[in-house]
């Protein structure tokens, strides 16, 4: 990830919402075009039914998109974690 900065905001609350920030200046990465991450991404808030807000800044798209996908990782794990000594939902309403 070295110089970028990746945020990312999930919730799995049964409503659609997407927010995209990241600016590429490239036009791929590697062999994949740069829009399909944003579509990637939408594709996925939209099959799961959740808000997903994603956002990146630096100067390496590649080290850009790799933080992108770590930060998601640790958001997803983070949202449907158990607690086992507790009987609640992961939620801060009590309710998925």
């Amino acid at each position: 990830m070295d110089e970028s900065r990746a945020m990312v905001l999930l919730d799995f609350g049964g409503r659609i919402d997407f927010e995209w920030d990241v600016a590429f200046r490239r036009e791929m990465i590697g062999d994949t075009p740069t829009e399909m991450f944003k579509h990637f991404f939408k594709s996925l808030a939209e099959a799961a039914r959740c808000n997903l807000h994603v956002s990146a800044r630096g100067e390496n798209e590649h080290h850009m998109i790799e933080g992108v996908f770590k930060a998601f990782a640790r958001a997803m794990k983070m949202a449907v974690r158990r607690d086992t000594f507790r009987y609640e939902l992961p939620s801060s309403k009590g309710v998925l």
